[in-house]
């Protein structure tokens, strides 16, 4: 309680006084502070991102949510609103940019990972059937399918004769994630598949890629996966950077599940919960990149 009343009280009424006071020490404003005392990525950012967002300035306040195409624009503005002499800082506004790229960056890979996550498999779709057989191929080259509806789709570790049911809960976001692993990293994921075999430890590679499709769509929503970004991408990232992080999370998946050696599949849950423990754990560390 007496926490709550602090943070109130410091955002509503003595962080404007403190702003000013150090303003009449230094001559610079907030964003200017932290761009010279925190180093760039994460530490720099979130601060940058707090400061616009509790600014009595609509025009600072607006700057968190915009297109890539309208962050020098918005640089520009916020130099005039402040008043910055960039002849004595002339880093600044590169800083700055940085900082908005990645704030805006973000919000807008969310969109478009939400996106695709509402997208629902259509079996007919020549695109989504073609990425399902790749997905096939590239993880069982030589053996091929007998039919498109098929027991076979067990041994990638699907639940049913036709793998579209399985992606209802994640739509084609499902499929793209475990398609970009196996494209990009293909003996890896080959040899994820074999230990997903393993006669005592095995688990369905499929359907436990569906499910970290999931744990990585819910940290991106809830902005965990923030400082991973933006120690990792200096700008806009693309939605091959939250492929990127699934990968990481499949792969350290299965390393996890060997070590801990399960007794059953039925305990999946309660190690997937400790899995996710640990990389929120891992998020939490604002010098944080989780990369293959």
């Amino acid at each position: 309680m007496l926490l709550y009343i602090w943070q109130y009280l410091y955002s509503n009424y003595f962080r404007f006084w403190l702003k000013w006071f150090l303003r009449q020490i230094d001559g610079k404003c907030e964003l200017q502070r932290i761009c010279d005392g925190s180093k760039d990525g994460a530490r720099r950012t979130h601060k940058i991102e707090y400061s616009l967002e509790h600014s009595k300035s609509k025009v600072l306040r607006c700057a968190v949510d915009i297109d890539e195409k309208e962050v020098d624009l918005y640089v520009a503005n916020i130099v005039q609103e402040k008043k910055i002499n960039v002849e004595k800082d002339k880093r600044f506004q590169i800083n700055l940019r940085i900082c908005l790229l990645q704030i805006s960056g973000y919000k807008k890979l969310f969109l478009e990972v939400e996106s695709v996550r509402k997208q629902p498999y259509d079996s007919d779709n020549p695109q989504h059937e073609q990425q399902l057989l790749e997905l096939w191929d590239l993880l069982m080259p030589h053996e091929k399918l007998k039919s498109r509806i098929t027991k076979q789709w067990g041994d990638i570790g699907f639940q049913g004769d036709d793998p579209k049911t399985d992606f209802r809960g994640m739509g084609f976001l499902g499929l793209a994630n475990l398609l970009y692993f196996s494209r990009n990293y293909t003996e890896e994921s080959r040899l994820l598949l074999s230990h997903s075999n393993h006669p005592k430890l095995g688990y369905s590679y499929a359907i436990v890629g569906i499910n970290l499709t999931e744990m990585a769509y819910s940290l991106l929503k809830s902005g965990a996966l923030k400082s991973h970004f933006y120690n990792m991408v200096p700008g806009f990232p693309e939605i091959k950077c939250f492929h990127q992080f699934f990968c990481y999370l499949l792969y350290e998946f299965d390393k996890f599940w060997l070590k801990e050696e399960p007794e059953s599949i039925m305990h999946f849950n309660q190690y997937r919960e400790k899995f996710h423990d640990q990389i929120k754990h891992l998020l939490s560390d604002p010098d944080v990149i989780l990369t293959l």
